[in-house]
């Protein structure tokens, strides 16, 4: 099979399990799940599906627990809308990358804080010494009597 197929196949799957689990699944388990992504091999066999929970941890277990026991009913129906001879396997995976990212704009947030801080505190600050501190061979070339350019070493 082709990729294009199989993304495609993964796209519908993403949504049927969506709608499943806005509109038929009532488990009282299921927090607010999102459903972030889904990937399906190349022969159409496996669909991994990725989703998001919002809450505690003991929430995401509760939600992976029901995703599981709810996984032949939603498979049933990803076979009746898709239309396939052999309905892929489903397997649900959490999706770590949304709170990785949350905890990236944490990070990058206070850092700019920090930034932000150091900033109102160099206003108005001046230099202990010259505001160069750094001699130009120039300068050096001055200060030896006699020198005209640098030495051969």
């Amino acid at each position: 099979m082709d990729a294009a197929r199989a993304r495609k196949l993964a796209d519908r799957i993403q949504q049927i399990v969506a709608e499943m689990l806005e509109r038929r699944i009532k488990d009282p388990r299921l927090g607010f799940v999102t459903i972030t992504d889904s990937r399906v091999t190349n022969d159409l066999s496996e669909a991994t599906v990725f989703y998001t929970v919002f809450g505690s941890e003991a929430e995401r277990k509760d939600t992976a627990a029901a995703l599981e026991s709810a996984k032949g009913i939603i498979r049933s129906e990803v076979g009746r809308q898709t239309g396939l001879r052999h309905t892929p396997t489903l397997v649900f995976t959490h999706d770590p990358l949304p709170d990785s990212a949350r905890h990236l704009d944490e990070l990058l947030a206070e850092a700019k804080a920090r930034d932000e801080e150091i900033a109102k505190r160099a206003e108005g600050a001046e230099y202990a010494g010259d505001a160069d501190p750094y001699k130009r061979d120039e300068e050096e070339d001055e200060d030896v009597p006699g020198h005209v350019g640098r030495a051969a070493t």
